[in-house]
């Protein structure tokens, strides 16, 4: 008996072992890709960004990566303060003043896979002058309190009192409806009493 107890043991602890083996087994490998990137690949932009990120599926390394940009003379104008941060790598931009295609290339490095290597390009479309913002004072325009106008303030107090005259109505009607129905239903009452009494 106490063999047969074993043997099905032995043999349950098996078949748990292989479905545990075939459920990794059948988990696929998640691969390092693109998620997204900021510009968005083929973006077309009129307004120059100050930084380009690249998000990947993974964690990536702290080093080792690379990411730059550069114009369409192939001149980089990316500042090269990379940082990464959990899945995403960014690289800070130089003013953008070139209109054209511009190229993202990047390495990115991963514990759990391969290099991720590739580039993909944006469109700018740099302003006919570049100017840098100043700032200047904002006018504060200040407008008189004006009184209200006793008229309007009157017809306003009208017609609150005369809706507050409509509520009193309305409620005094469903009070006195309320009685009517209990005191018919409590005749009913009685008369059913009655009847029942009489039989």
């Amino acid at each position: 008996m106490r063999a047969l107890i074993r043997s099905k043991s032995a043999h349950l602890v098996a078949v748990g072992g292989l479905l545990a083996l075939s459920a990794l087994l059948a988990t696929p490998a998640q691969a390092n890709s693109v998620v997204s990137t900021v510009p968005v690949m083929g973006a077309v932009l009129t307004q120059a960004p100050n930084a380009v990120s690249v998000t990947a599926a993974t964690t990536l390394l702290p080093d080792g990566n690379s990411l730059s940009v550069t114009d369409p003379n192939g001149v980089e104008v990316d500042d090269g303060s990379l940082t990464i941060s959990d899945t995403t790598a960014v690289v800070g931009l130089k003013p953008l003043t070139v209109t054209g295609i511009y190229t993202v290339s990047y390495t990115l490095l991963s514990a759990t896979d391969a290099p991720l290597t590739d580039s993909y390009t944006f469109l700018f479309n740099a302003p006919a002058v570049i100017s840098t913002p100043t700032a200047s004072p904002t006018p504060v325009v200040t407008h008189p309190i004006i009184p209200s106008n006793s008229a309007s303030s009157s017809a306003a107090k009208i017609t609150v009192l005369v809706f507050l005259g409509l509520a009193t109505i309305v409620a005094l009607f469903l009070i006195w409806y309320a009685r009517l129905i209990w005191k018919q239903s409590r005749k009913a009452r009685k008369r059913r009493t009655h009847e029942r009494g009489q039989k």
